[in-house]
């Protein structure tokens, strides 16, 4: 009796433990999904490089009475299209000190926790150089931004000045340094390739930058 009744508990318990599996591999499969980690992980690492950027922006005057187009080496974040062969959407935070409006390695920012290049070329490769946060639809599958304050033919960009402005492009005509203040707040929208999406708020008047 002893071992017909040890036996038909272990069978309800081998009983129960699929009945549970079962639950949740249906649930899994039917519930709405949450915002994937990775896309939470993206964002917030753009939000630290944004406060990174503002803060390099204060304690780096590019300020030269010498030249007219001093402006143009603004800390600077820029989005990108890698090359249609690769297709996706990358950024660069840089100061564009050689005035050439291509960014490379050498004059990005670092990043504050790896001091890795917040950096990619459009071929938006992976490497031990480099920022793998950058990569924002190969590593994070975000395959779309709009940024509501874009004063450009491109993506879009946001530049901080050493004077705590905030800038949504960067004048190529000399000594038009306080053309494109960014007047209104400005929302930077994400969307991943589920459709999910998160926005990063910059506040004009103040400069705070929030994820939303």
């Amino acid at each position: 009796m002893c071992i017909k009744s040890k036996n038909k508990k272990a069978f309800f318990l081998i009983e129960l433990i699929f009945i549970i599996l079962l639950i949740s591999f249906f649930s899994y499969i039917i519930l709405p999904k949450k915002i994937e980690p990775e896309f939470d992980t993206a964002i917030d690492r753009l939000v630290i490089y944004l406060n990174q950027t503002k803060l390099q922006a204060l304690i780096d005057d590019k300020f030269s009475s010498s030249d007219s187009l001093w402006h143009k080496q603004r800390w600077t974040l820029k989005f990108f299209n890698c090359r249609k062969s690769v297709g996706g959407i990358y950024y660069t935070i840089y100061s564009d000190t050689n005035m050439t409006g291509h960014p490379n390695a050498d004059e990005s920012l670092k990043d504050p926790l790896s001091k890795k290049n917040i950096y990619s070329s459009n071929s938006c490769q992976e490497n031990s150089s480099n920022s793998e946060y950058v990569l924002l639809t190969k590593k994070f599958g975000i395959e779309n931004i709009n940024i509501s304050c874009n004063d450009t033919s491109s993506l879009g960009q946001i530049s901080f000045g050493n004077d705590g402005n905030i800038y949504t492009r960067l004048s190529n005509i000399d000594n038009d340094s306080n053309a494109y203040l960014l007047e209104n707040d400005c929302l930077i929208e994400f969307k991943s390739k589920n459709n999910e999406t998160k926005n990063i708020k910059i506040y004009a008047k103040t400069g705070f930058i929030e994820k939303q």
